[in-house]
């Protein structure tokens, strides 16, 4: 059976930038089509009428998201990017406005509650001030941290760093100290050369090993009739091995006198006697 939805699986977007436009008139800034969907930018201080209108008359019902971008070189450097969602039409659309750090932007918990908790999480990581939030606090950040982590000027190593101190019983703060110097990567091929010598090039430009030595006569090495002949000598010569040995030398003399006894008929494992002990023995 099939199933239907009130919703479509696709929506076209065709037209409704210039529905929208003419509907917010004088509040619009800019107003374009990017991957689908709908971006609009408007007037700082006319964000909360602006998303009101968008969400009684556009149907846009849903808050999904709050932002924050922060481009230093602008004067008003951050962004504040809303992110909506009609559940009738299946459709989504972005709205930006503009601040800076002493220029608040209107809160919008007056159309959604939930906004509450996503302008604390844009305060804590930019620093933007939302004005009428009545409870405008960090909140993925510890009390007491300084500075706003995801604004571009903000140091990768933070200022100080939160730990539990054994010895004073107590939350304590500290200076962040890294054990380990941040990691640079610059992704270059070492086959399509860098711009740096790699480990174990340094070695190339050692300067070139010295040419072996050559001789030029036999006199430089030692050699000659005089060395020949001398190489020819015998280094055992009147050695008494030389002196006794040879195949003329008479044969060794026995070193102990023993009568001669008659050959053994048999042998003495083949006799029971051999195996047999004798009387009387232990």
């Amino acid at each position: 059976m099939a199933t239907l939805h009130s919703a479509p699986r696709f929506t076209q977007i065709d037209g409704l930038k210039n529905t929208i436009s003419a509907a917010l008139g004088d509040h619009l800034v800019e107003a374009h089509e990017e991957h689908g969907e709908l971006l609009v930018h408007v007037q700082r201080g006319s964000i909360e009428s602006v998303l009101r209108t968008l969400r009684d008359d556009f149907e846009y019902q849903q808050l999904m998201e709050i932002a924050g971008v922060d481009y230093p070189s602008r004067d008003e450097r951050f962004e504040v990017v809303y992110m909506l969602l009609s559940v009738t039409t299946n459709n989504r659309i972005m709205v930006k406005c503009r601040a800076s750090e002493d220029t608040p932007v209107p809160t919008v918990t007056t159309l959604w509650p939930n906004a509450g908790w996503l302008e604390r999480e844009v305060f804590d990581m930019y620093g933007v001030l939302f004005d009428g939030n009545t409870d405008l606090r960090r909140i993925l950040t510890d009390y007491g941290f300084e500075g706003h982590p995801f604004r571009k000027d903000f140091p990768l190593t933070g200022y100080v760093e939160l730990r539990y101190s054994e010895d004073e019983k107590r939350v304590v703060y500290e200076p962040v100290k890294l054990a380990q110097d941040l990691r640079q990567f610059d992704f270059m091929s070492p086959w399509e050369g860098a711009d740096y010598v790699l480990p174990g090039d340094e070695k190339a430009d050692m300067p070139p090993i010295d040419d072996p030595k050559t001789t030029e006569s036999p006199k430089q090495t030692g050699a000659g009739a005089k060395a020949d002949e001398k190489a020819a000598e015998k280094v055992s010569a009147d050695a008494p091995a030389e002196k006794d040995g040879g195949a003329d030398a008479p044969p060794p003399e026995p070193t102990e006198d023993r009568p001669k006894r008659k050959k053994r008929v048999g042998k003495t494992t083949d006799t029971a006697k051999a195996t047999k002990p004798k009387k009387g023995a232990n």
